[in-house]
């Protein structure tokens, strides 16, 4: 489920008028001390001040709107968590908007407005738009805004407005309310509403895009997806998304519509069931590929932290499609989407990207566990092998990506031929493992603590208990191996890196501690 907009306490300079200096002012006599922070009678005008100049349909919201001069007050008298009167626990406040709930957006509602022919003028529709925005985000005030028209408002101003800004406010407003229940069923009945937000799908400007993907978001993960799916099934609609994930140089952007994707491959079934096959169909594979390789090529050559979020929903994109039935194959057959997941994995700095670096390993495992013929391509890939280990403690409240990791180690040691291996192979693989001895050893004890959940798992081929044990029984052949040889492992000159021998049997006693737990 989308989570709402986060509230969120602003601390801004106060004007002259009580309120923050970047919204407008309350009239003086509607200062009185309220729980919900805003008088309900505040929040219509608001809304009245935001009527499309266009005549016509000026005249007919004017009339709705106006149609119960009182209706605010009536609905504050019957709602009372919209009046401080019976709640003695919330200070009286001076200033209706110092604590209101703030859109995670907000940093969108703030920036230039474009020209517009609103009733207004530009920069006051703006700044009571912006209000709107915020307290919309609220439950109680979304609910107050939708019962006096605030949808038909806003879609009277999308249909006729040419600013891009007035768009982006408009649309971003209706995001918020989207995140109630009782908001998103006005939405989905107001005629006309959802069709224009689509249209908006085919707009050119950033942010009103950024807003559009939001909405439709919390749309597909609200109780009414089904008509948010049949909003969106046209192959036309489908096609834009991912021209726009495909395209979009704007990282904010990005990240909003790989999160759309997303929410729709962990959605209800009746969602991927309309939506993936066509998206399928128009190449949503090789685009998050695409768009995977990119980020890859970023993070290793520039590091630049606003895109980690972007790299962690694509692979966790690709991550959802390589367990689907109908899908996977086509995700786990690319040896160019293995190569890259692999490279992650083996990336040396991962404190900033540790998520990403789980999810990768998760990814590999899954497309191991439907083509085998991977594992050759990795057995004898020392750094990856090292790489996989540094992953546990990012790892550690994760069960089911820690067993993920168990299992790919296995599959890699399980094909090493030790009589088959120079003594400077095995040198390498002892030297790899002795310097991962603090994190397999914190890890087996983390298992140790979590065995208990494990126990109906223990008999079933290809558990997390027997490829740890698999993984376990191999390193102790390994070091065995080399403790065989210690005296030719100790005149190996050429050896790269040292080998301690009191960490080696450190690491054998461990190893031998866990083999036979349970």
């Amino acid at each position: 489920m989308a989570v709402p907009a986060d509230p969120i306490i602003e601390e801004e300079e106060e004007v002259e008028g009580g309120g923050p200096s970047h919204h407008p002012s309350a009239p003086s006599h509607e200062f009185f001390d309220l729980s919900t922070t805003v008088d309900p009678s505040y929040i219509i005008s608001l809304i009245r001040k935001l009527l499309p100049s266009d005549s016509a349909s000026r005249s007919t919201f004017s009339e709705v709107v106006s149609e119960n001069p009182n209706r605010g007050e009536e609905e504050e008298g019957d709602a009372p968590s919209v009046s401080v009167s019976n709640d003695e626990n919330v200070k009286s406040s001076r200033n209706k908007l110092e604590n209101m709930d703030v859109d995670v957006s907000a940093e969108f509602s703030r920036g230039e407005c474009e020209g517009t022919d609103v009733s207004v003028g530009e920069s006051a529709w703006e700044e009571y738009g912006c209000v709107l925005w915020d307290l919309a985000a609220s439950k109680t005030h979304a609910e107050l805004m939708v019962d006096n028209l605030v949808l038909e408002v806003l879609l009277g101003n999308l249909l006729v407005c040419k600013s891009a800004r007035v768009t982006e406010i408009s649309i971003g407003i209706i995001g918020n309310l989207a995140c109630h229940e009782v908001p998103m069923k006005h939405i989905i009945s107001t005629n006309g509403l959802m069709e224009i937000i689509i249209d908006k799908l085919f707009l050119d400007d950033p942010q009103c895009l950024y807003e559009t993907c939001r909405l439709l978001a919390a749309g597909l993960q609200s109780g009414e997806y089904i008509k948010w799916v049949e909003a969106l099934q046209s192959e036309h609609v489908l096609c834009q998304i991912l021209w726009i994930a495909e395209n979009t140089l704007n990282h904010q952007l990005l990240e909003k519509i790989i999160g759309l994707i997303l929410v729709i491959l962990e959605s209800q079934q009746e969602v991927m069931d309309a939506l993936l096959p066509p998206m399928m169909k128009l190449g949503l594979a090789n685009i998050l590929i695409s768009l995977l390789t990119f980020e890859i090529s970023k993070l290793t050559s520039e590091r630049i932290p606003e895109r980690y979020t972007i790299l962690d929903l694509i692979l966790r994109a690709i991550e959802a499609l390589s367990v689907l039935d109908d899908h996977s194959q086509e995700i786990c057959s690319s040896t160019e989407l293995f190569q890259l997941i692999c490279d992650l994995v083996k990336f040396p700095d991962k404190v900033e990207v540790g998520n990403c670096c789980v999810t990768a390993a998760v990814l590999i495992a899954n497309m191991l566990s439907d083509v085998p013929d991977h594992a050759s391509r990795i057995s004898q890939d020392l750094n990856l092998l090292g790489g996989l280990l540094d992953i546990f403690p990012f790892a550690s409240d994760d069960v089911e990506a820690r067993n993920a990791l168990w299992n790919v180690i296995a599959r890699i040691l399980v094909r090493i031929r030790e009589p088959e291996m120079s003594l400077s192979r095995v040198h390498h693989y002892v030297s790899v493992l002795v310097t991962k001895l603090d994190l397999i050893e914190d890890e087996l004890l983390n298992q140790q603590v979590e065995s208990g959940d494990e126990q109906h798992n223990l008999g079933s081929p290809g558990s997390a208990a027997n490829a740890r044990n698999a993984s376990l029984g191999m390193i102790i052949s390994i070091l065995n191996n080399w403790t065989a040889e210690e005296e030719n492992a100790k005149n190996n000159r050429n050896a790269e890196v040292p080998v301690s021998e009191t960490d080696v049997k450190r690491l054998l006693d461990c190893c031998h501690k866990f083999f036979n737990y349970n």
